[in-house]
Order: structure tokens, then sequence, then C-alpha cells
């Protein structure tokens, strides 16, 4: 199999409270989407996920 077809593998980790008081701060602060990304090493598209399951909004969703 070429290099290029292997899949990685993800690896997922849950929120914890810490992570999910640090959202609520960044929300409230509007902070960039992409900032708040690098800053807890997730991807854009799970703290948007995150976000809405807990019903605030992040970067220019508000």
């Amino acid at each position: 199999m070429p290099k290029s077809a292997r899949k990685k593998l993800v690896a997922r980790r849950e929120y914890t409270k810490a992570d999910v008081k640090e959202i609520r701060a960044h929300s409230k602060a509007r902070t960039p989407i992409a900032k708040i990304a690098r800053t807890m090493k997730r991807t854009e598209g799970s703290l948007r996920q995150k976000a809405f399951s807990l019903g605030i909004g992040l970067g220019h969703q508000r």
C-alpha cells in the first residue's frame, strides 16, 4: 500500500471541565476560533461542535 493511501488514526480526547471552562471564557472574550484551536490543540470543527452542544457561540457564528 502506498504511503499516501494510509490513513492516520484519530486520537480522540474527551473534553474536561477545565476545557469547557476555557471555551466559555474564549467565547466571552470573543477570541478568534483559529487562535483557540492552536492554544487548546484541537481542531476548529471539534471546538465548534462542542460550543454548539453547550449552546454558546464561537468565531463568526454568534
